[in-house]
């Protein structure tokens, strides 16, 4: 958020710790309507989860499709339907770690096809009853209903989700999170004045950007990227280490996102200041003529 505090706001991540209730488009409808700028969300949570729920403002909204990528985290609490010993449940629980087989529970508004999705950690935090506490490190798109039936399943005792928290969304945990009620307190006293609550809440989008191989472009080449060319060897200044066809974020020397982009090479075959593609812009945030054009037309022979 730049100049007067009542500025609109151009682009930016916000991490919402969402109550359980209403829906994710709901939340981000409600930070629309509070900051008065286009809003997007990064991984949707049921109206009864809570937790970790990134909204995107403004330009940032281009970058979804990375967000919604981002491994999760979740807590959630699982109630078997029969008794079972200790020592099995959290032996069954283990065991779901690795590659999984899944497919979407009836209610998802997604096709209900069989999809594999990879557990990176789970780890049954405590056991009382029939009610089994676990932790669970997934990858996106993993639905950890359906993994409590499964659980259940496998202990022949059946089970059920009665409860789930996200607490990690990539590289966002709760303690970058606020709740809407702190979110419009910072919008009131920006309002009024102070907008140093309502900047701290809002994160660059270069800490979403964070977790991707980079490639840092020269000022002179920044602006003709803003314009929808492709970047050649002769606008890199450095390079990360990334494979053809990944996603890269494009970068200023001074650290601000241009972007984001597709590798048209490996970066092994990236040589700075060389000729050829090295990457297609796939989404650009930065506005043309944020920098200095750097390259001029010639004025065509008569």
């Amino acid at each position: 958020m730049t100049g007067d505090p009542k500025t609109s706001i151009q682009s930016g991540i916000i991490i919402i710790d969402k109550p359980p209730g209403p829906t994710s488009h709901e939340v981000a409808a409600w930070v629309r309507d509070i900051l008065g700028v286009s809003t997007g969300q990064g991984g949707t949570l049921d109206p009864m989860v809570s937790g970790i729920l990134i909204v995107m403002l403004g330009k940032a909204a281009k970058i979804a499709e990375h967000l919604l990528a981002h491994d999760k985290e979740y807590i959630c609490l699982l109630k078997l339907h029969g008794e079972a010993p200790e020592d099995e449940i959290r032996n069954v629980v283990n065991s779901f770690c690795g590659r999984i087989y899944q497919r979407p529970p009836r209610r998802s508004a997604v096709k209900r096809a069989l999809r594999i999705r990879t557990i990176h950690a789970i780890e049954v935090l405590d056991i009382e009853g029939r009610l089994v506490l676990f932790r669970v490190r997934c990858e996106a798109g993993t639905y950890i209903r359906t993994l409590c039936v499964h659980i259940g399943l496998a202990l022949g005792v059946r089970g059920q989700m009665v409860e789930l928290r996200r607490t990690l969304s990539g590289g966002f945990g709760e303690s970058d999170a606020h709740t809407l009620h702190e979110l419009a307190d910072a919008k009131a006293a920006a309002d009024e004045g102070d907008p140093e609550p309502l900047k701290q809440m809002i994160l660059p989008v270069e800490r979403a950007v964070a977790d991707l191989p980079s490639i840092t472009l020269r000022d002179t080449a920044v602006d003709a990227l803003c314009r929808g060319a492709q970047l050649a060897g002769a606008g890199v200044l450095s390079c990360g280490t990334f494979t053809k066809g990944e996603t890269v974020a494009l970068m200023t020397a001074s650290g601000e996102c241009i972007g984001l982009g597709t590798a048209r090479i490996p970066s092994d075959k990236c040589v700075p200041g060389k000729k050829g593609f090295v990457a297609r812009p796939k989404a650009v945030l930065m506005e043309p003529g944020t920098y200095p054009s750097g390259w001029t037309k010639k004025s065509r022979v008569k």
